[in-house]
């Protein structure tokens, strides 16, 4: 037993189960901020713009009792199946709308990955070697800043920049 609660705490701290758990908090929580966005911001909007509330969108499936109110609760109330054709409507909006906000979270972060790497390569990227300087005469390597070779004792000509 004690075996068994050993290799369960090897693998539940694991770097990957951690990540994982963060992951799902933090999506939790991008979840709750997508919620509140497409349905305090964006579904208002849309039903301005078609004039039209998707949720009070239906068809019963029954005879109506006169004097029963043409909404969704009335006819719950009065016991009257009904076919939500527009709370399925509202799903798939909701659907191309996270799926919107999720698309246009993901390429920023690669977006930003992408900057990061060219970044790094900039700073990786190896200057290129300086050709040694060689004497004329002799052949032989020689310092940039020399007026004569240490070699051959020539006067040498002077550096282009």
């Amino acid at each position: 037993m004690k075996k068994f609660f050993s290799e369960f705490k090897a693998f539940a701290l694991k770097g990957n189960v951690v990540d994982m758990a963060v992951g799902v908090i933090i999506g939790g929580a991008f979840g709750a901020i997508v919620t509140s966005l497409i349905n305090d911001i964006f579904m208002p909007l849309l039903g301005l713009i078609i004039k039209a509330d998707f949720s009070q969108w239906f068809i019963p499936l029954g005879e109506v009792p006169e004097g029963t109110a043409h909404t969704a609760e009335a006819m719950a109330e009065a016991g009257i199946s009904v076919f939500h054709y527009g709370k399925f409507i509202s799903a798939i909006v909701y659907f191309i709308l996270i799926a919107l906000a999720i698309f246009l979270v993901v390429r920023a972060l690669r977006k930003a990955e992408e900057k990061a790497k060219e970044a790094k390569k900039k700073e990786e990227a190896p200057t290129p070697e300086k050709k040694p300087r060689l004497c004329p005469y002799c052949k032989q390597e020689v310092a940039d800043d020399a007026t004569r070779c240490p070699h051959c004792t020539s006067e040498l000509p002077p550096v282009e920049e």
